[in-house]
């Protein structure tokens, strides 16, 4: 990556994340700290507003904005294709915000960087025929339990064909190039636990007479599972 793109992707990241260290800044870039010093100087010498705080961390002048966002082909292409997949991969409500926002990016565009039609993309992903199917609906269900905060009673087919019952609070939804888990908490074993989606007969809302235990989240699922990867 460029230099330029790094401090760009510097810039943007100190706009969204407010105080933010050094340290935290240089594992987003993958970088060493020295380096993001480096970089926090070239910003300021080209009139970019950052403000230190010994032990807060990094600050952009309140109200600064950046010009506007300039898209390469290649970076053009990628969020094409990104939005194109969430299109056919996801529910029905996300793959309309998908489209939306394909329209959004493409009535912005300068004419030099006007989208390719259909018939000329090098990279295609074709429109999925198995929208109305049940592991759709299940995702959608699923995805909105997620967003609502919703406790959801779900039976699921095992891969040992056994079929079981469970309550739980949905985290996230994960996609691993040809089927969906849905990370959960499940209430049944207190512990977290992932279910392919296309193996859950039925998913509804449900209650839980408890609480959900203190410090689980989906960052803590998450960091969970990255430990027993490594």
């Amino acid at each position: 990556m460029r230099k330029s793109d790094r401090l760009f992707q510097l810039a943007n990241i100190l706009r969204k994340h407010q105080p933010i260290t050094a340290k935290q800044l240089a594992e987003k870039l993958l970088v060493s700290e020295r380096t993001i010093y480096r970089y926090i100087d070239d910003l300021s010498l080209s009139g970019i507003p950052i403000y230190g705080e010994p032990g807060v961390g990094y600050r952009l002048s309140e109200g600064f904005e950046l010009p506007p966002l300039q898209l390469s082909s290649g970076e053009l292409e990628a969020l094409v294709t990104g939005v194109s997949l969430t299109a056919s991969l996801t529910g029905k409500n996300l793959a309309a915000s998908a489209h939306s926002l394909l329209s959004k990016i493409e009535a912005a565009l300068p004419n030099e960087l006007k989208l390719i039609s259909n018939e000329d993309r090098v990279v295609r992903v074709p429109v999925s025929n198995h929208r109305e199917s049940e592991a759709y609906q299940v995702w959608e269900k699923a995805h909105s339990a997620i967003e609502k905060k919703r406790w959801l009673n779900i039976v699921y087919h095992s891969l040992a064909e056994v079929v079981t019952s469970r309550t739980v609070f949905p985290l996230g939804l994960f996609y691993w190039g040809g089927r969906w888990t849905l990370g959960v908490w499940c209430a049944m074993r207190g512990e977290y636990r992932d279910f392919r989606i296309d193996r859950i007969i039925k998913l509804e809302h449900g209650e839980y007479p408890g609480a959900l235990p203190e410090g689980v989240s989906l960052s803590a699922y998450i960091e969970l599972k990255n430990t027993k990867v490594d």
